[in-house]
């Protein structure tokens, strides 16, 4: 995707949302799913890590209760979940078996979409030091929301 058409979807359309429901509601938690890598900076080479970062960086100006970063690594696909982009369902269909080795050697950077639901539940409910939570927040705030 240029970058025009992702800023669009990933940027306009995300901040023109949150604006609405910040002046329909500025006492709710809004969450945002990023990603790991994300530059916060916007000055960064990779241009998804920049609009995200831009994103990110609109949304913590809002007036929400609590606005929540996520920024999962590699999320494994559960209960039927698919993606819509072909090569990324190709490269899920080839790592799924492999999960299990991906969890045990890298545990800060692989999640679920499970997990992921579980941790949004729970950083809802139960709040979170900081606003932007790394895989490894994730895991952990899932396992809290889990109990």
């Amino acid at each position: 995707m240029k970058e025009e058409a992702y800023r669009r979807v990933t940027y306009d359309l995300t901040v023109s949302v949150a604006k609405t429901l910040a002046k329909l509601n500025p006492t709710m938690t809004f969450i945002y799913v990023s990603g790991a890598g994300t530059d916060s900076t916007e000055r960064g080479r990779l241009m998804w890590a920049r609009v995200k970062g831009r994103t990110e960086n609109a949304l913590l100006q809002m007036r929400f209760k609590a606005v929540f970063l996520f920024r999962p690594g590699y999320v494994q696909l559960l209960h039927g979940i698919r993606t819509k982009t072909a090569w990324y369902g190709a490269f899920y269909a080839v790592v799924r078996p492999f999960y299990p080795v991906l969890k045990m050697l890298f545990p800060n950077y692989v999640t679920t979409t499970e997990c992921v639901g579980h941790a949004m539940l729970s950083v809802t409910k139960r709040g979170f030091p900081k606003p932007v939570l790394e895989n490894r927040d994730i895991n952990v705030m899932c396992a809290k929301d889990s109990k």
